[in-house]
């Protein structure tokens, strides 16, 4: 088992890695954002969050080898819309579209181990959690919570059901309190200074997934 968890551990730091490398590339830049950006923190950032939820896999769905699939093949999805979204402020649709759908059949076959038989808090917690956090933003206008952090919370209430939905929500929005908090403390950041959110949700719903009983 302990070297099972060190090998995907391994592949997810490359993972992180090449999802980096590649989010300098795609989706295409522009001109705030210009292509060919060095290895720097968040390079570091994608190599740690990489293998660390990789690395946790195993000991969370070791029993379950389609919940390992699914929840692998969506952590890919996350480590990479997590480089784009450092480098570009962007999750894409192709990261966050394509996950709504197999996360509702997951849901609906009652195979998925975090929503089991409560489908219908699932689907609230795909509804709710987003259209809580992104009505509220259309005042500051376009960018102050990104339609691409709608569609990725769409498919993670889907994933996670309702509790754990919330529960990696809540996670995500204190970790980017405390960041944005240090950073404006330190004075890196004004107060009008753009931070993305998808990041902190990442995060968040990697803790809801690993960690949280």
């Amino acid at each position: 088992m302990d070297a099972l968890a060190l090998a995907l551990a391994a592949a997810g730091a490359v993972l992180g890695f090449a999802a980096d490398r590649f989010a300098t590339r795609w989706p295409e830049h522009d001109e705030e954002h210009p292509p060919g950006r060095p290895v720097d923190w968040r390079t570091v950032v994608c190599i740690t969050v990489g293998a660390i939820s990789f690395g946790l896999l195993w000991r969370r769905f070791g029993g379950d080898a389609l919940a390992v699939v699914a929840f692998g093949a969506w952590f890919v999805t996350l480590v990479v819309g997590l480089a784009t979204d450092l480098d570009q402020r962007v999750l894409p649709d192709e990261l966050t579209l394509p996950v709504i759908p197999i996360a509702l059949v997951y849901a609906i076959s009652g195979l998925n181990p975090f929503v089991g038989s409560a489908l219908v808090p699932a689907i609230l917690a795909a509804v709710l959690i987003p259209a809580v956090l992104y009505l509220p933003s259309i005042p500051f206008g376009a960018g102050a919570f990104g339609m691409g952090d709608v569609k990725y919370l769409v498919g993670m209430g889907l994933l996670l059901g309702g509790e754990r939905a919330l529960g990696g929500t809540l996670a995500g929005l204190l970790i980017a309190g405390v960041v944005l908090v240090a950073l404006l403390a330190a004075r890196r950041i004004g107060r009008k200074t753009y931070i993305p959110f998808g990041p902190f949700l990442i995060i968040g719903a990697l803790y809801a997934v690993l960690i949280r009983a």
